[in-house]
């Protein structure tokens, strides 16, 4: 019998999973250098959609000590999905304060409790920064199972809001993500800006870059599209188009 990939990947989100990588991963809380591993794996506790680095306890230079006792995730969602909390932990294991330069980091620290990776503490993604080599590490590690492929096209595509055209254009790039809905960007000189209004909103994706965002002008708060303005090297295709959330506005592909 044939196996769906995808299919046998979602099967072991229920465990604990990890990848060694072979670079030198390091992170600072402040000013202060946190870790400096050459060890490091890439992590997933059981359910969680994106990993956290853990690397073992002896290429930690900051000062650990016992928490509070851990959140244990109950397991009546499928998923731990970004944003929960890294304190939310579903595997069991002792929770550690990080200190560094007279800061704390509370509860930012988790010693593992598993013959496999016994010794090794992970960190939560969102309180240090970190590098790769020289590189900074935007939001969570990547994921090394995890792709981004960026295609021209020649479908035509149009968005509107009723019946305001926000958009229109016969040169869009798709964006196939590992589980992700595919995605149409359109070219900035294909889209109606006075249709829009930027917002302060933004996020960070360890694979794309930072992202600014659009309302529609005039009209209810919200964002209903992005744009990567400064993209990272390996999305660099990306500078200068617009995605529209199609949930939104209606993005619609032409005959």
């Amino acid at each position: 019998m044939a196996t769906k990939i995808s299919a046998a990947l979602q099967a072991l989100s229920r465990d604990l999973r990890y990848e060694p990588t072979t670079k030198r991963i390091r992170a600072y809380l402040g000013a202060e250098l946190v870790l400096d591993s050459r060890s490091a794996v890439v992590m997933w506790e059981p359910r969680r959609v994106v990993p956290c680095y853990a690397v073992p306890a002896t290429d930690v230079d900051a000062v650990l000590s016992v928490a509070g006792p851990p959140t244990r995730d109950a397991g009546a969602s499928p998923a731990q999905l970004p944003g929960i909390p890294f304190s939310r932990h579903s595997t069991p294991g002792t929770p550690l304060d990080v200190s560094a330069g007279g800061a704390t980091a509370a509860g930012r620290g988790f010693e593992l409790k598993d013959a496999d990776l016994a010794g090794y503490v992970a960190f939560d993604p969102e309180a240090f920064t970190w590098r790769e080599e020289e590189d900074t590490v935007l939001s969570h590690p990547r994921d090394p199972f995890h792709r981004v492929d960026i295609r021209q096209s020649s479908r035509r595509v149009k968005v509107t809001s009723d019946e305001l055209v926000l958009a229109e254009s016969s040169a869009p790039l798709m964006v196939f993500e590992t589980n992700m809905a595919e995605r149409i960007y359109l070219p900035s000189e294909d889209v109606n800006w006075d249709a829009l209004t930027p917002t302060d909103s933004s996020t960070l994706c360890p694979y794309k870059g930072q992202a600014s965002y659009w309302r529609l002008a005039g009209g209810p708060d919200g964002d209903v599209a992005w744009s990567y303005l400064e993209p990272l090297a390996e999305a660099g295709e990306l500078a200068g188009y617009v995605c529209f959330y199609d949930n939104l506005v209606d993005v619609a592909e032409l005959r």
